[in-house]
């Protein structure tokens, strides 16, 4: 009787962290692309810039004063020699992400980032050779079909947009390559990430944002007629960018890889559907077929994933290591920014 209740506290505690991610998630996008279409603020990197400040500052509260988590200490050498790299390419990540955001609709954004884990397949087998099981290619296959049905498809297509969101997956599968050389020996979560790369991602994108939107960004201050509001919006979208990265730590900890795989998918599905309530942007049947192929490839993509690693949990430590099979390191539960 105690077990089943406690497999119901279990279970009511995943649900709501898997609601809370999904409304942090999609709140924060439809926002930014609110702030760039509905406010006129055209500046992704002011926007990123918002935002990372909001985290470094969010950061920085939940770590030093409310001490939610304990702060993973980094030698002052490997904060330039290991943070910093990965911060760049954490930056040039957000940047991309908003950028394509500016361009095209969300829900052809959110169906590009699906590619993500086949660009990591991709560059582990091209530039690091690591060999992968013909059942994680074989799982790949929808997911690029989908894409590029879903790129065919697409009613609102630019190709600067679109070339945005498919470097910002390299540059998500780089980071995450990365991060298994560079942050080797530390075990971040979400918060602590957040805490050492967001002022590294402020101090590099600064100076470009200044440099490339200032006097865009004035212009609109003079120009722009409900400057309060909309200063409170796009404020409120980098703290909302922050408590993003806390609800996936708290999501993390709360589901299975399973769970949190799934999950992922359908919140792309639920920031499609809320987008197009919203905005109302064009979405031909092909085009919302393209999108459904591509979620339930990713999902099957992780159920292969999740199968292949319990199989090599079962292999002898006698098996040579070059015949194991290699896992591409987008983790079964990630820690995501």
């Amino acid at each position: 009787m105690e077990e089943a209740k406690m497999g119901d506290i279990a279970t009511i505690r995943a649900v709501l962290a898997i609601l809370q991610w999904w409304g942090f998630n999609v709140t924060v996008i439809i926002m930014n692309k609110w702030i760039f279409q509905k406010l006129e603020f055209k500046f992704p990197l002011t926007v990123s810039c918002v935002h990372f400040i909001c985290s470094s500052i969010g950061a920085y509260i939940a770590i030093k004063i409310l001490k939610i988590k304990p702060l993973i200490e980094v030698a002052p050498e490997d904060r330039w020699r290991r943070i910093f790299p990965m911060s760049f390419v954490f930056c040039i990540n957000i940047v991309l992400g908003n950028v394509s955001l500016r361009y095209i609709p969300v829900s052809f954004m959110q169906t590009i980032k699906s590619f993500t884990p086949a660009t990591t397949v991709i560059l582990q087998w091209l530039v690091w050779r690591k060999y992968f099981d013909w059942r994680i290619w074989a799982s790949l296959v929808p997911v690029v079909g989908g894409i590029m049905l879903t790129s065919i498809t697409e009613l609102s297509f630019n190709m600067f947009g679109f070339c945005a969101a498919m470097v910002g997956c390299l540059a998500t599968s780089t980071k995450t390559i990365l991060a298994e050389s560079l942050l080797h020996g530390y075990k971040f979560d979400s918060i602590n990430t957040v805490y050492y790369m967001a002022p590294f991602a402020t101090m590099i994108l600064s100076i470009p944002a200044i440099v490339v939107e200032g006097s865009g960004v004035i212009n609109w201050f003079y120009t722009y007629d409900s400057i309060v509001p909309a200063l409170i919006i796009i404020t409120t979208s980098g703290v909302l960018a922050f408590c993003l990265n806390f609800s996936i730590f708290y999501v993390i900890h709360s589901t299975t890889a399973v769970t949190f795989n799934v999950a992922g998918n359908l919140k792309v599905a639920v920031a499609v559907l809320v987008s197009w309530m919203i905005f109302r942007n064009p979405i031909s049947g092909m085009n919302a077929v393209g999108c459904a192929i591509t979620l339930v490839g990713c999902t099957f993509y992780g159920y292969v994933r999740h199968l292949i690693s319990q199989q090599a949990v079962a292999l002898s430590p006698r098996t040579p290591r070059s015949r194991m099979e290699m896992l591409p390191l987008v983790g079964d539960k990630q820690e995501k920014i």
